[in-house]
């Protein structure tokens, strides 16, 4: 497994600090507004490298904290007229609704800034007492020149750190891109006792105390989104280094942004979605197969165009599924021609099997090369039409059952470890219901197709096919089979 490091600007073979497991943390998100689709990328950026480090045998203690204290969590109560920890709640139970949704799992440890104050008392203490650190009317800043390693992780020179600092000109700091361990308070703010009067901790501390609290000094892969590497990656690492004396983290991962019209999605631009808005249009599964269609570390152009290509993509699968079941009902099966006679299909059989065989080692190629979701599924969706190409073939007999089963199967165990494929069709069909705002209920779609069943019983073709083309007109299309009628929702 080769994994690209964002500290060495190179892919690298993945080799754990400790042999019995995988030590991660992921940057949560500050809980003061709904969740955009660029929190949701991270989120399921990592919660498929959990969940893929776990299918490869790994052992693995995955932590994502919570920002809970914040100005923008304060100004955000002062809005709504309620208190600081309140909004912290109010968003913290909107994420959680969101992530439900999507597929991402909780972490094994969720720990919140304010949880933690005084392991991050503790760690300015230390950052105070070894010269790293110092103290100016109740605040604490990290002095940077006292950290040789500083830029190592962003590569960045002084000028430009202090342009993507975003810091506040402050005349108390002894160089400007000094940061902030510990705020002294603002009358009508949150605040905690401290050594250096009441306050609240700095934004990049709370993850050194965090994690060491949890993972230890050194642990396996740290990350978050692109735009944490400068500053919040880059002071974690001085502060923590500075502490323990001890490397931090042995990789970082980093992913991309999401655009739209090729321009960073934010909302100081106002050009972004929330993740609720999103799934107002759209299933959760095509949004997260979205997601991870490009790889992590490129830019995603944001578009209802590529998310309806999506949809297709994984309606495929599921009339896949259906096409594998009605094979493998059939009762009336035969044997194939042997392929030493070189039968068609014998053949066809032959090349099949070879492909459901290879079909995982595919799979976890693309995985092993820095977690290629990508190219992952586009292995997925190959195969897909090789099952289907090989149903067209109209095979028989047990062999190709067999076969077909095996790549049911490959399907549903491939697609848990990217949380994908784990409904049943009609599941998938009911879904889609909703977000296209079909206007009809299950229960109103099969009374429709017995009226049409009824109809074709009496020989009466014009009411049969009216009612046939009014489900058209409202998105369900109809699909008659020996023993019974399909239905499904129209995509694309």
């Amino acid at each position: 497994m080769r994994i690209y490091n964002t500290l060495s600007g190179s892919k690298e073979e993945f080799i754990p600090i400790n042999s019995h497991g995988v030590k991660i943390y992921a940057c949560g998100v500050t809980v003061y507004d709904y969740c955009h689709i660029g929190h949701a990328r991270s989120a399921v950026v990592f919660d498929v490298i959990r969940r893929y480090m776990r299918y490869k045998g790994f052992h693995v203690t995955y932590v994502r904290n919570f920002t809970d204290i914040d100005d923008k969590i304060i100004n955000r109560a002062r809005q709504e007229g309620i208190t600081w920890d309140i909004v912290a709640k109010k968003y913290t139970d909107e994420y959680y609704k969101d992530m439900d949704m999507l597929g991402v799992g909780r972490a094994d440890i969720e720990p919140k800034a304010t949880e933690h104050i005084q392991e991050i008392i503790d760690i300015v203490k230390g950052l105070i007492d070894k010269g790293f650190a110092y103290e100016v009317d109740g605040n604490v800043y990290f002095e940077v020149g006292t950290f040789p390693g500083y830029g190592k992780l962003s590569k960045r020179d002084k000028e430009d750190m202090l342009a993507g600092a975003r810091v506040e000109v402050d005349e108390r700091k002894k160089n400007p891109i000094d940061f902030a361990l510990w705020k002294a308070s603002k009358e009508g703010e949150p605040s905690w006792d401290s050594p250096w009067g009441p306050g609240r901790p700095g934004w990049h501390i709370e993850c050194s105390a965090m994690s060491l609290k949890h993972l230890g000094e050194s642990f396996d892969i740290h990350g978050g989104g692109a735009d944490l590497i400068f500053p919040h990656h880059e002071n974690e690492i001085a502060q923590s280094e500075a502490f323990t004396g001890k490397p931090f983290a042995r990789y970082w991962i980093h992913n991309g942004f999401i655009t739209i019209d090729k321009e960073k999605m934010s909302k100081s631009l106002g050009n972004f979605f929330t993740i609720k808005e999103i799934l107002d249009k759209f299933d959760p599964e095509v949004v997260r197969c979205f997601l991870l269609s490009t790889h992590y570390r490129s830019p995603i152009e944001f578009s209802d165009e590529q998310l309806r290509e999506v949809e297709s993509s994984i309606d495929r699968y599921y009339t896949t599924v259906i096409r594998i079941q009605d094979f493998l009902s059939k009762k009336e099966n035969s044997p194939l021609p042997p392929l030493e006679k070189g039968g068609e299909g014998g053949l066809m059989e032959k090349t099949f099997e070879n492909v459901v065989n290879s079909f995982n080692e595919k799979f976890e190629e693309a995985m092993d090369d820095d977690f290629n979701t990508a190219l992952a599924l586009g292995h997925i969706f190959e195969f897909i039409r090789d099952v289907n190409r090989f149903l067209d073939s109209k095979p028989s007999g047990p062999k190709a059952k067999e076969i077909l089963l095996k790549a049911k199967e490959l399907l549903m165990e491939i697609g848990e470890v990217l949380n994908i494929f784990g409904r049943t069709p009609n599941e998938w069909y009911c879904s889609l219901m909703a977000t296209k705002k079909i206007g009809l209920t299950k229960e109103e779609i099969l009374y429709m197709i017995k009226e049409r069943e009824d109809a074709r019983e009496r020989k009466d073709w014009g009411i049969a096919d009216s009612i046939r083309k009014e489900l058209e007109g409202k998105g369900i299309i109809l699909e008659d089979k020996k023993d019974r009628t399909d239905w499904k929702v129209k995509v694309g």
